[in-house]
C-alpha cells in the first residue's frame, strides 16, 4: 500500500464515441445525472429549472421543476418585458440627446448673433467677416 501511487483527479480527454452501443448508454447516464443536477438545484435554491435534450433519434426529452411549458411560457414573458422596458428606455435617452443638441445648436446661435451685433457695433456699416471656426463647430453640431 506503501508503494501505490494515487492517481487523484485526472482530465479526462473529451471525443466522441464511435461506437453506438456505447454512445446509447453513455447518453443515457449522462442525462441522469444531468435531470438529478437540476433537480438538486431546484430542491437547495428554490427556482424554478427545466431542461430539454434530443436524443441521438431525435426524441426531445425534458425535466422541469414545474411543467417544461409552463417554465418556457415564463421565460419568453420575461424577455419580452425586458425588450419593451429597453426600447423605452432607449427612445426616451433618444429624445433626450435630442433635446440636449438642440438645446447646443440655440446656445450657439445666440453667440452667432452676439458676435454680429458686437461687430456692428464695434464697425458700423461695414460687412460683417464670417467666423470660420464658430461656423466648423455649428456645422459639426448639426451633423450631430
Amino acid at each position: 500500500m506503501e508503494n501505490e501511487t494515487k492517481r487523484g483527479k485526472q482530465k479526462i480527454e473529451l471525443k466522441l464515441i464511435e461506437c453506438e452501443k456505447a454512445y446509447a448508454i453513455s447518453f443515457l447516464k449522462r442525462k441522469s445525472t444531468l435531470f438529478q443536477q437540476a433537480d438538486k438545484l431546484t430542491t437547495r435554491s428554490r427556482v424554478d429549472v427545466g431542461v430539454v435534450l434530443f436524443t441521438p433519434s431525435g426524441k426531445p426529452c425534458s425535466y422541469g421543476s414545474t411543467s417544461i411549458e409552463e417554465i418556457i411560457d415564463n421565460f419568453f414573458k420575461v424577455k419580452l418585458e425586458d425588450r419593451q422596458h429597453d426600447y423605452a428606455e432607449r427612445k426616451s435617452n433618444g429624445f433626450e440627446a435630442l433635446k440636449d443638441l438642440h438645446k447646443e445648436l440655440q446656445i450657439w446661435k445666440e453667440k452667432e448673433k452676439n458676435r454680429e451685433l458686437m461687430y456692428k457695433i464695434m464697425h458700423p456699416g461695414s460687412e460683417i467677416p464670417p467666423d470660420k471656426h464658430m461656423e466648423d463647430q455649428k456645422l459639426a453640431l448639426m451633423l450631430r
